[in-house]
């Protein structure tokens, strides 16, 4: 008989910076709690990683940090269930070099995810992402690209796992409210559950206007506020844009789940995760101290395993599992397989979404170029001034040498900045963003197709 394992729980926070007795205070509180996984973002200093894998290490067994960049990820995922596997996606566009005080481009945001075997399921792999921070849904079009690019790539590594038969639990701060076109890509391509969306009913019209403004309480408890709270001590003084006031705060933390995707019918029914409860955590002070946990609340989410036929909670046998799960072919094959035919995981990203994607992409792509170019005018500029100063120096007096040396460093400092941002950054850009719209043009075109083909055979039919 397998282990009874009915349910999985997952908790995802946000750590960010400003250490010590936040995250020793984190770590107390996951140490008193029951979850089964745990995904944390903005967990750069490899000892804070250890402090809080040594003292999980009875509960939560299995860990791992993942490293990215030049300063490193952030990400750490937590399991009570052993790991057999780890990678990491570090996404192709990450921000501008030039963008020091982000820092988004230095520590290589990414898409990291584990593959645990767990007594019941299998095979589950368990992402957790930290997706680009700057460029909202607000202001010029090309800002928004580089999270436009996370998404596309998190949504396909998301769908290939599943495609391969696993079962997938995605985690992290995706920096995106759910209205926004970087969560439909991720909801919709990957076919991925809300398992907030899923387990709080939708707001009606009624509801948002009896409320007006929502108290920041009732943003928590009804839309799943996790950033930008009032409640939030480093919400404080903080410059929120427009849906934050309205809202109370944003919702940028989500878990989500699907089940696999088998190109082939399993000879037994494969058991289905099922959302049964899910909320924000961590919403109050630290316990003695006047600040929060964290910029961000955390979320957690109970997973239910829920197994078909007769009402049964578990399969009667290991072989049965092992038997569904042989008629899955773990190759690359299953990549281009197509999905099993359930209702849960037929949603696809619209031909007008993807529209809406490449317009941005291809607005940031034509903006990109006349930026490189700038930037190597800058450089040829540069090395004119430097020039100038080299074959000029015995014009100048004693007294004023000083400033032309420093001129001189000035020149070469600004010239290799901006030969390295507008050739090798600047190519980088241009070429992501270029994949990217090639992916998604060959993707619409086979959505375009579909629908035609749809639309003769339902033509044909008596």
């Amino acid at each position: 008989m397998p282990s009874a394992e009915t349910q999985i729980n997952v908790f995802t926070l946000n750590c960010w910076q400003h250490r010590s007795e936040r995250i020793n205070a984190i770590t107390r509180y996951l140490e008193n709690s029951q979850f089964d996984i745990i995904a944390l973002q903005e967990l750069w200093v490899y000892a804070d990683y250890n402090i809080v894998r040594s003292r999980l290490s009875k509960s939560l067994p299995f860990s791992k940090f993942f490293h990215s960049g030049a300063l490193g990820a952030g990400l750490a995922i937590h399991s009570r269930f052993p790991i057999v596997a780890a990678t990491i996606h570090p996404y192709s566009l990450n921000g501008s070099p030039l963008d020091v005080l982000a820092g988004d481009w230095f520590v290589g945001k990414a898409a990291a995810s584990i593959l645990i075997t767990h007594p019941s399921l299998g095979q589950v792999q368990v992402f957790n992402t930290h997706l680009f921070a700057k460029g909202g849904d607000g202001g010029p079009e090309h800002h928004r690209a580089h999270r436009l690019v996370n998404a596309w790539e998190f949504a396909k590594l998301a769908k290939q796992a599943a495609e391969l038969g696993r079962y997938v639990i995605a985690a992290g701060d995706f920096n995106s409210i759910p209205t926004s076109l970087p969560m439909t890509v991720i909801r919709d391509h990957a076919s991925l559950s809300d398992a907030w969306e899923a387990t709080h009913p939708p707001h009606s019209s009624a509801l948002v206007t009896s409320m007006s403004t929502p108290t920041p309480s009732q943003a928590i408890e009804v839309f799943g506020v996790t950033a930008d709270s009032p409640l939030n001590t480093y919400s404080a003084g903080k410059h929120l844009d427009v849906h934050a006031r309205a809202w109370q705060g944003k919702r940028l933390d989500y878990i989500f789940y699907r089940d696999p995707a088998p190109p082939l019918a399993p000879a037994v029914p494969l058991p289905t995760l099922v959302a049964t409860s899910a909320g924000v955590l961590l919403t109050d002070a630290i316990p003695g101290f006047p600040f929060s946990y964290s910029d961000h609340f955390g979320v957690s989410a109970t997973l239910q395993i829920k197994y078909p036929g007769h009402g049964r909670d578990l399969p009667e046998s290991d072989g049965e599992l092992r038997t569904a799960q042989k008629q899955t072919p773990h190759t690359i094959s299953a990549l281009s397989a197509p999905a099993p035919v359930q209702s849960s995981l037929s949603a696809r990203l619209a031909a007008a979404d993807a529209n809406a994607v490449l317009g941005a992409l291809t607005t940031c792509y034509h903006y990109s170029r006349t930026r490189a170019r700038r930037h190597l005018f800058v450089f040829g500029l540069s090395v004119g001034a430097l020039t100038f100063l080299v074959t000029t120096t015995s014009w100048f007096s004693s007294g004023v040498m000083p400033f032309v040396v420093l001129g001189g460093a000035a020149a070469t400092w600004l010239g290799t900045t901006m030969l390295y941002v507008g050739f090798v950054y600047g190519r980088w850009e241009i070429n992501a963003l270029m994949n990217v719209i090639e992916e998604l043009e060959l993707y619409r075109k086979s959505v375009e197709v579909v629908a035609t083909v749809g639309e003769l055979d339902a033509s044909i039919k008596p």
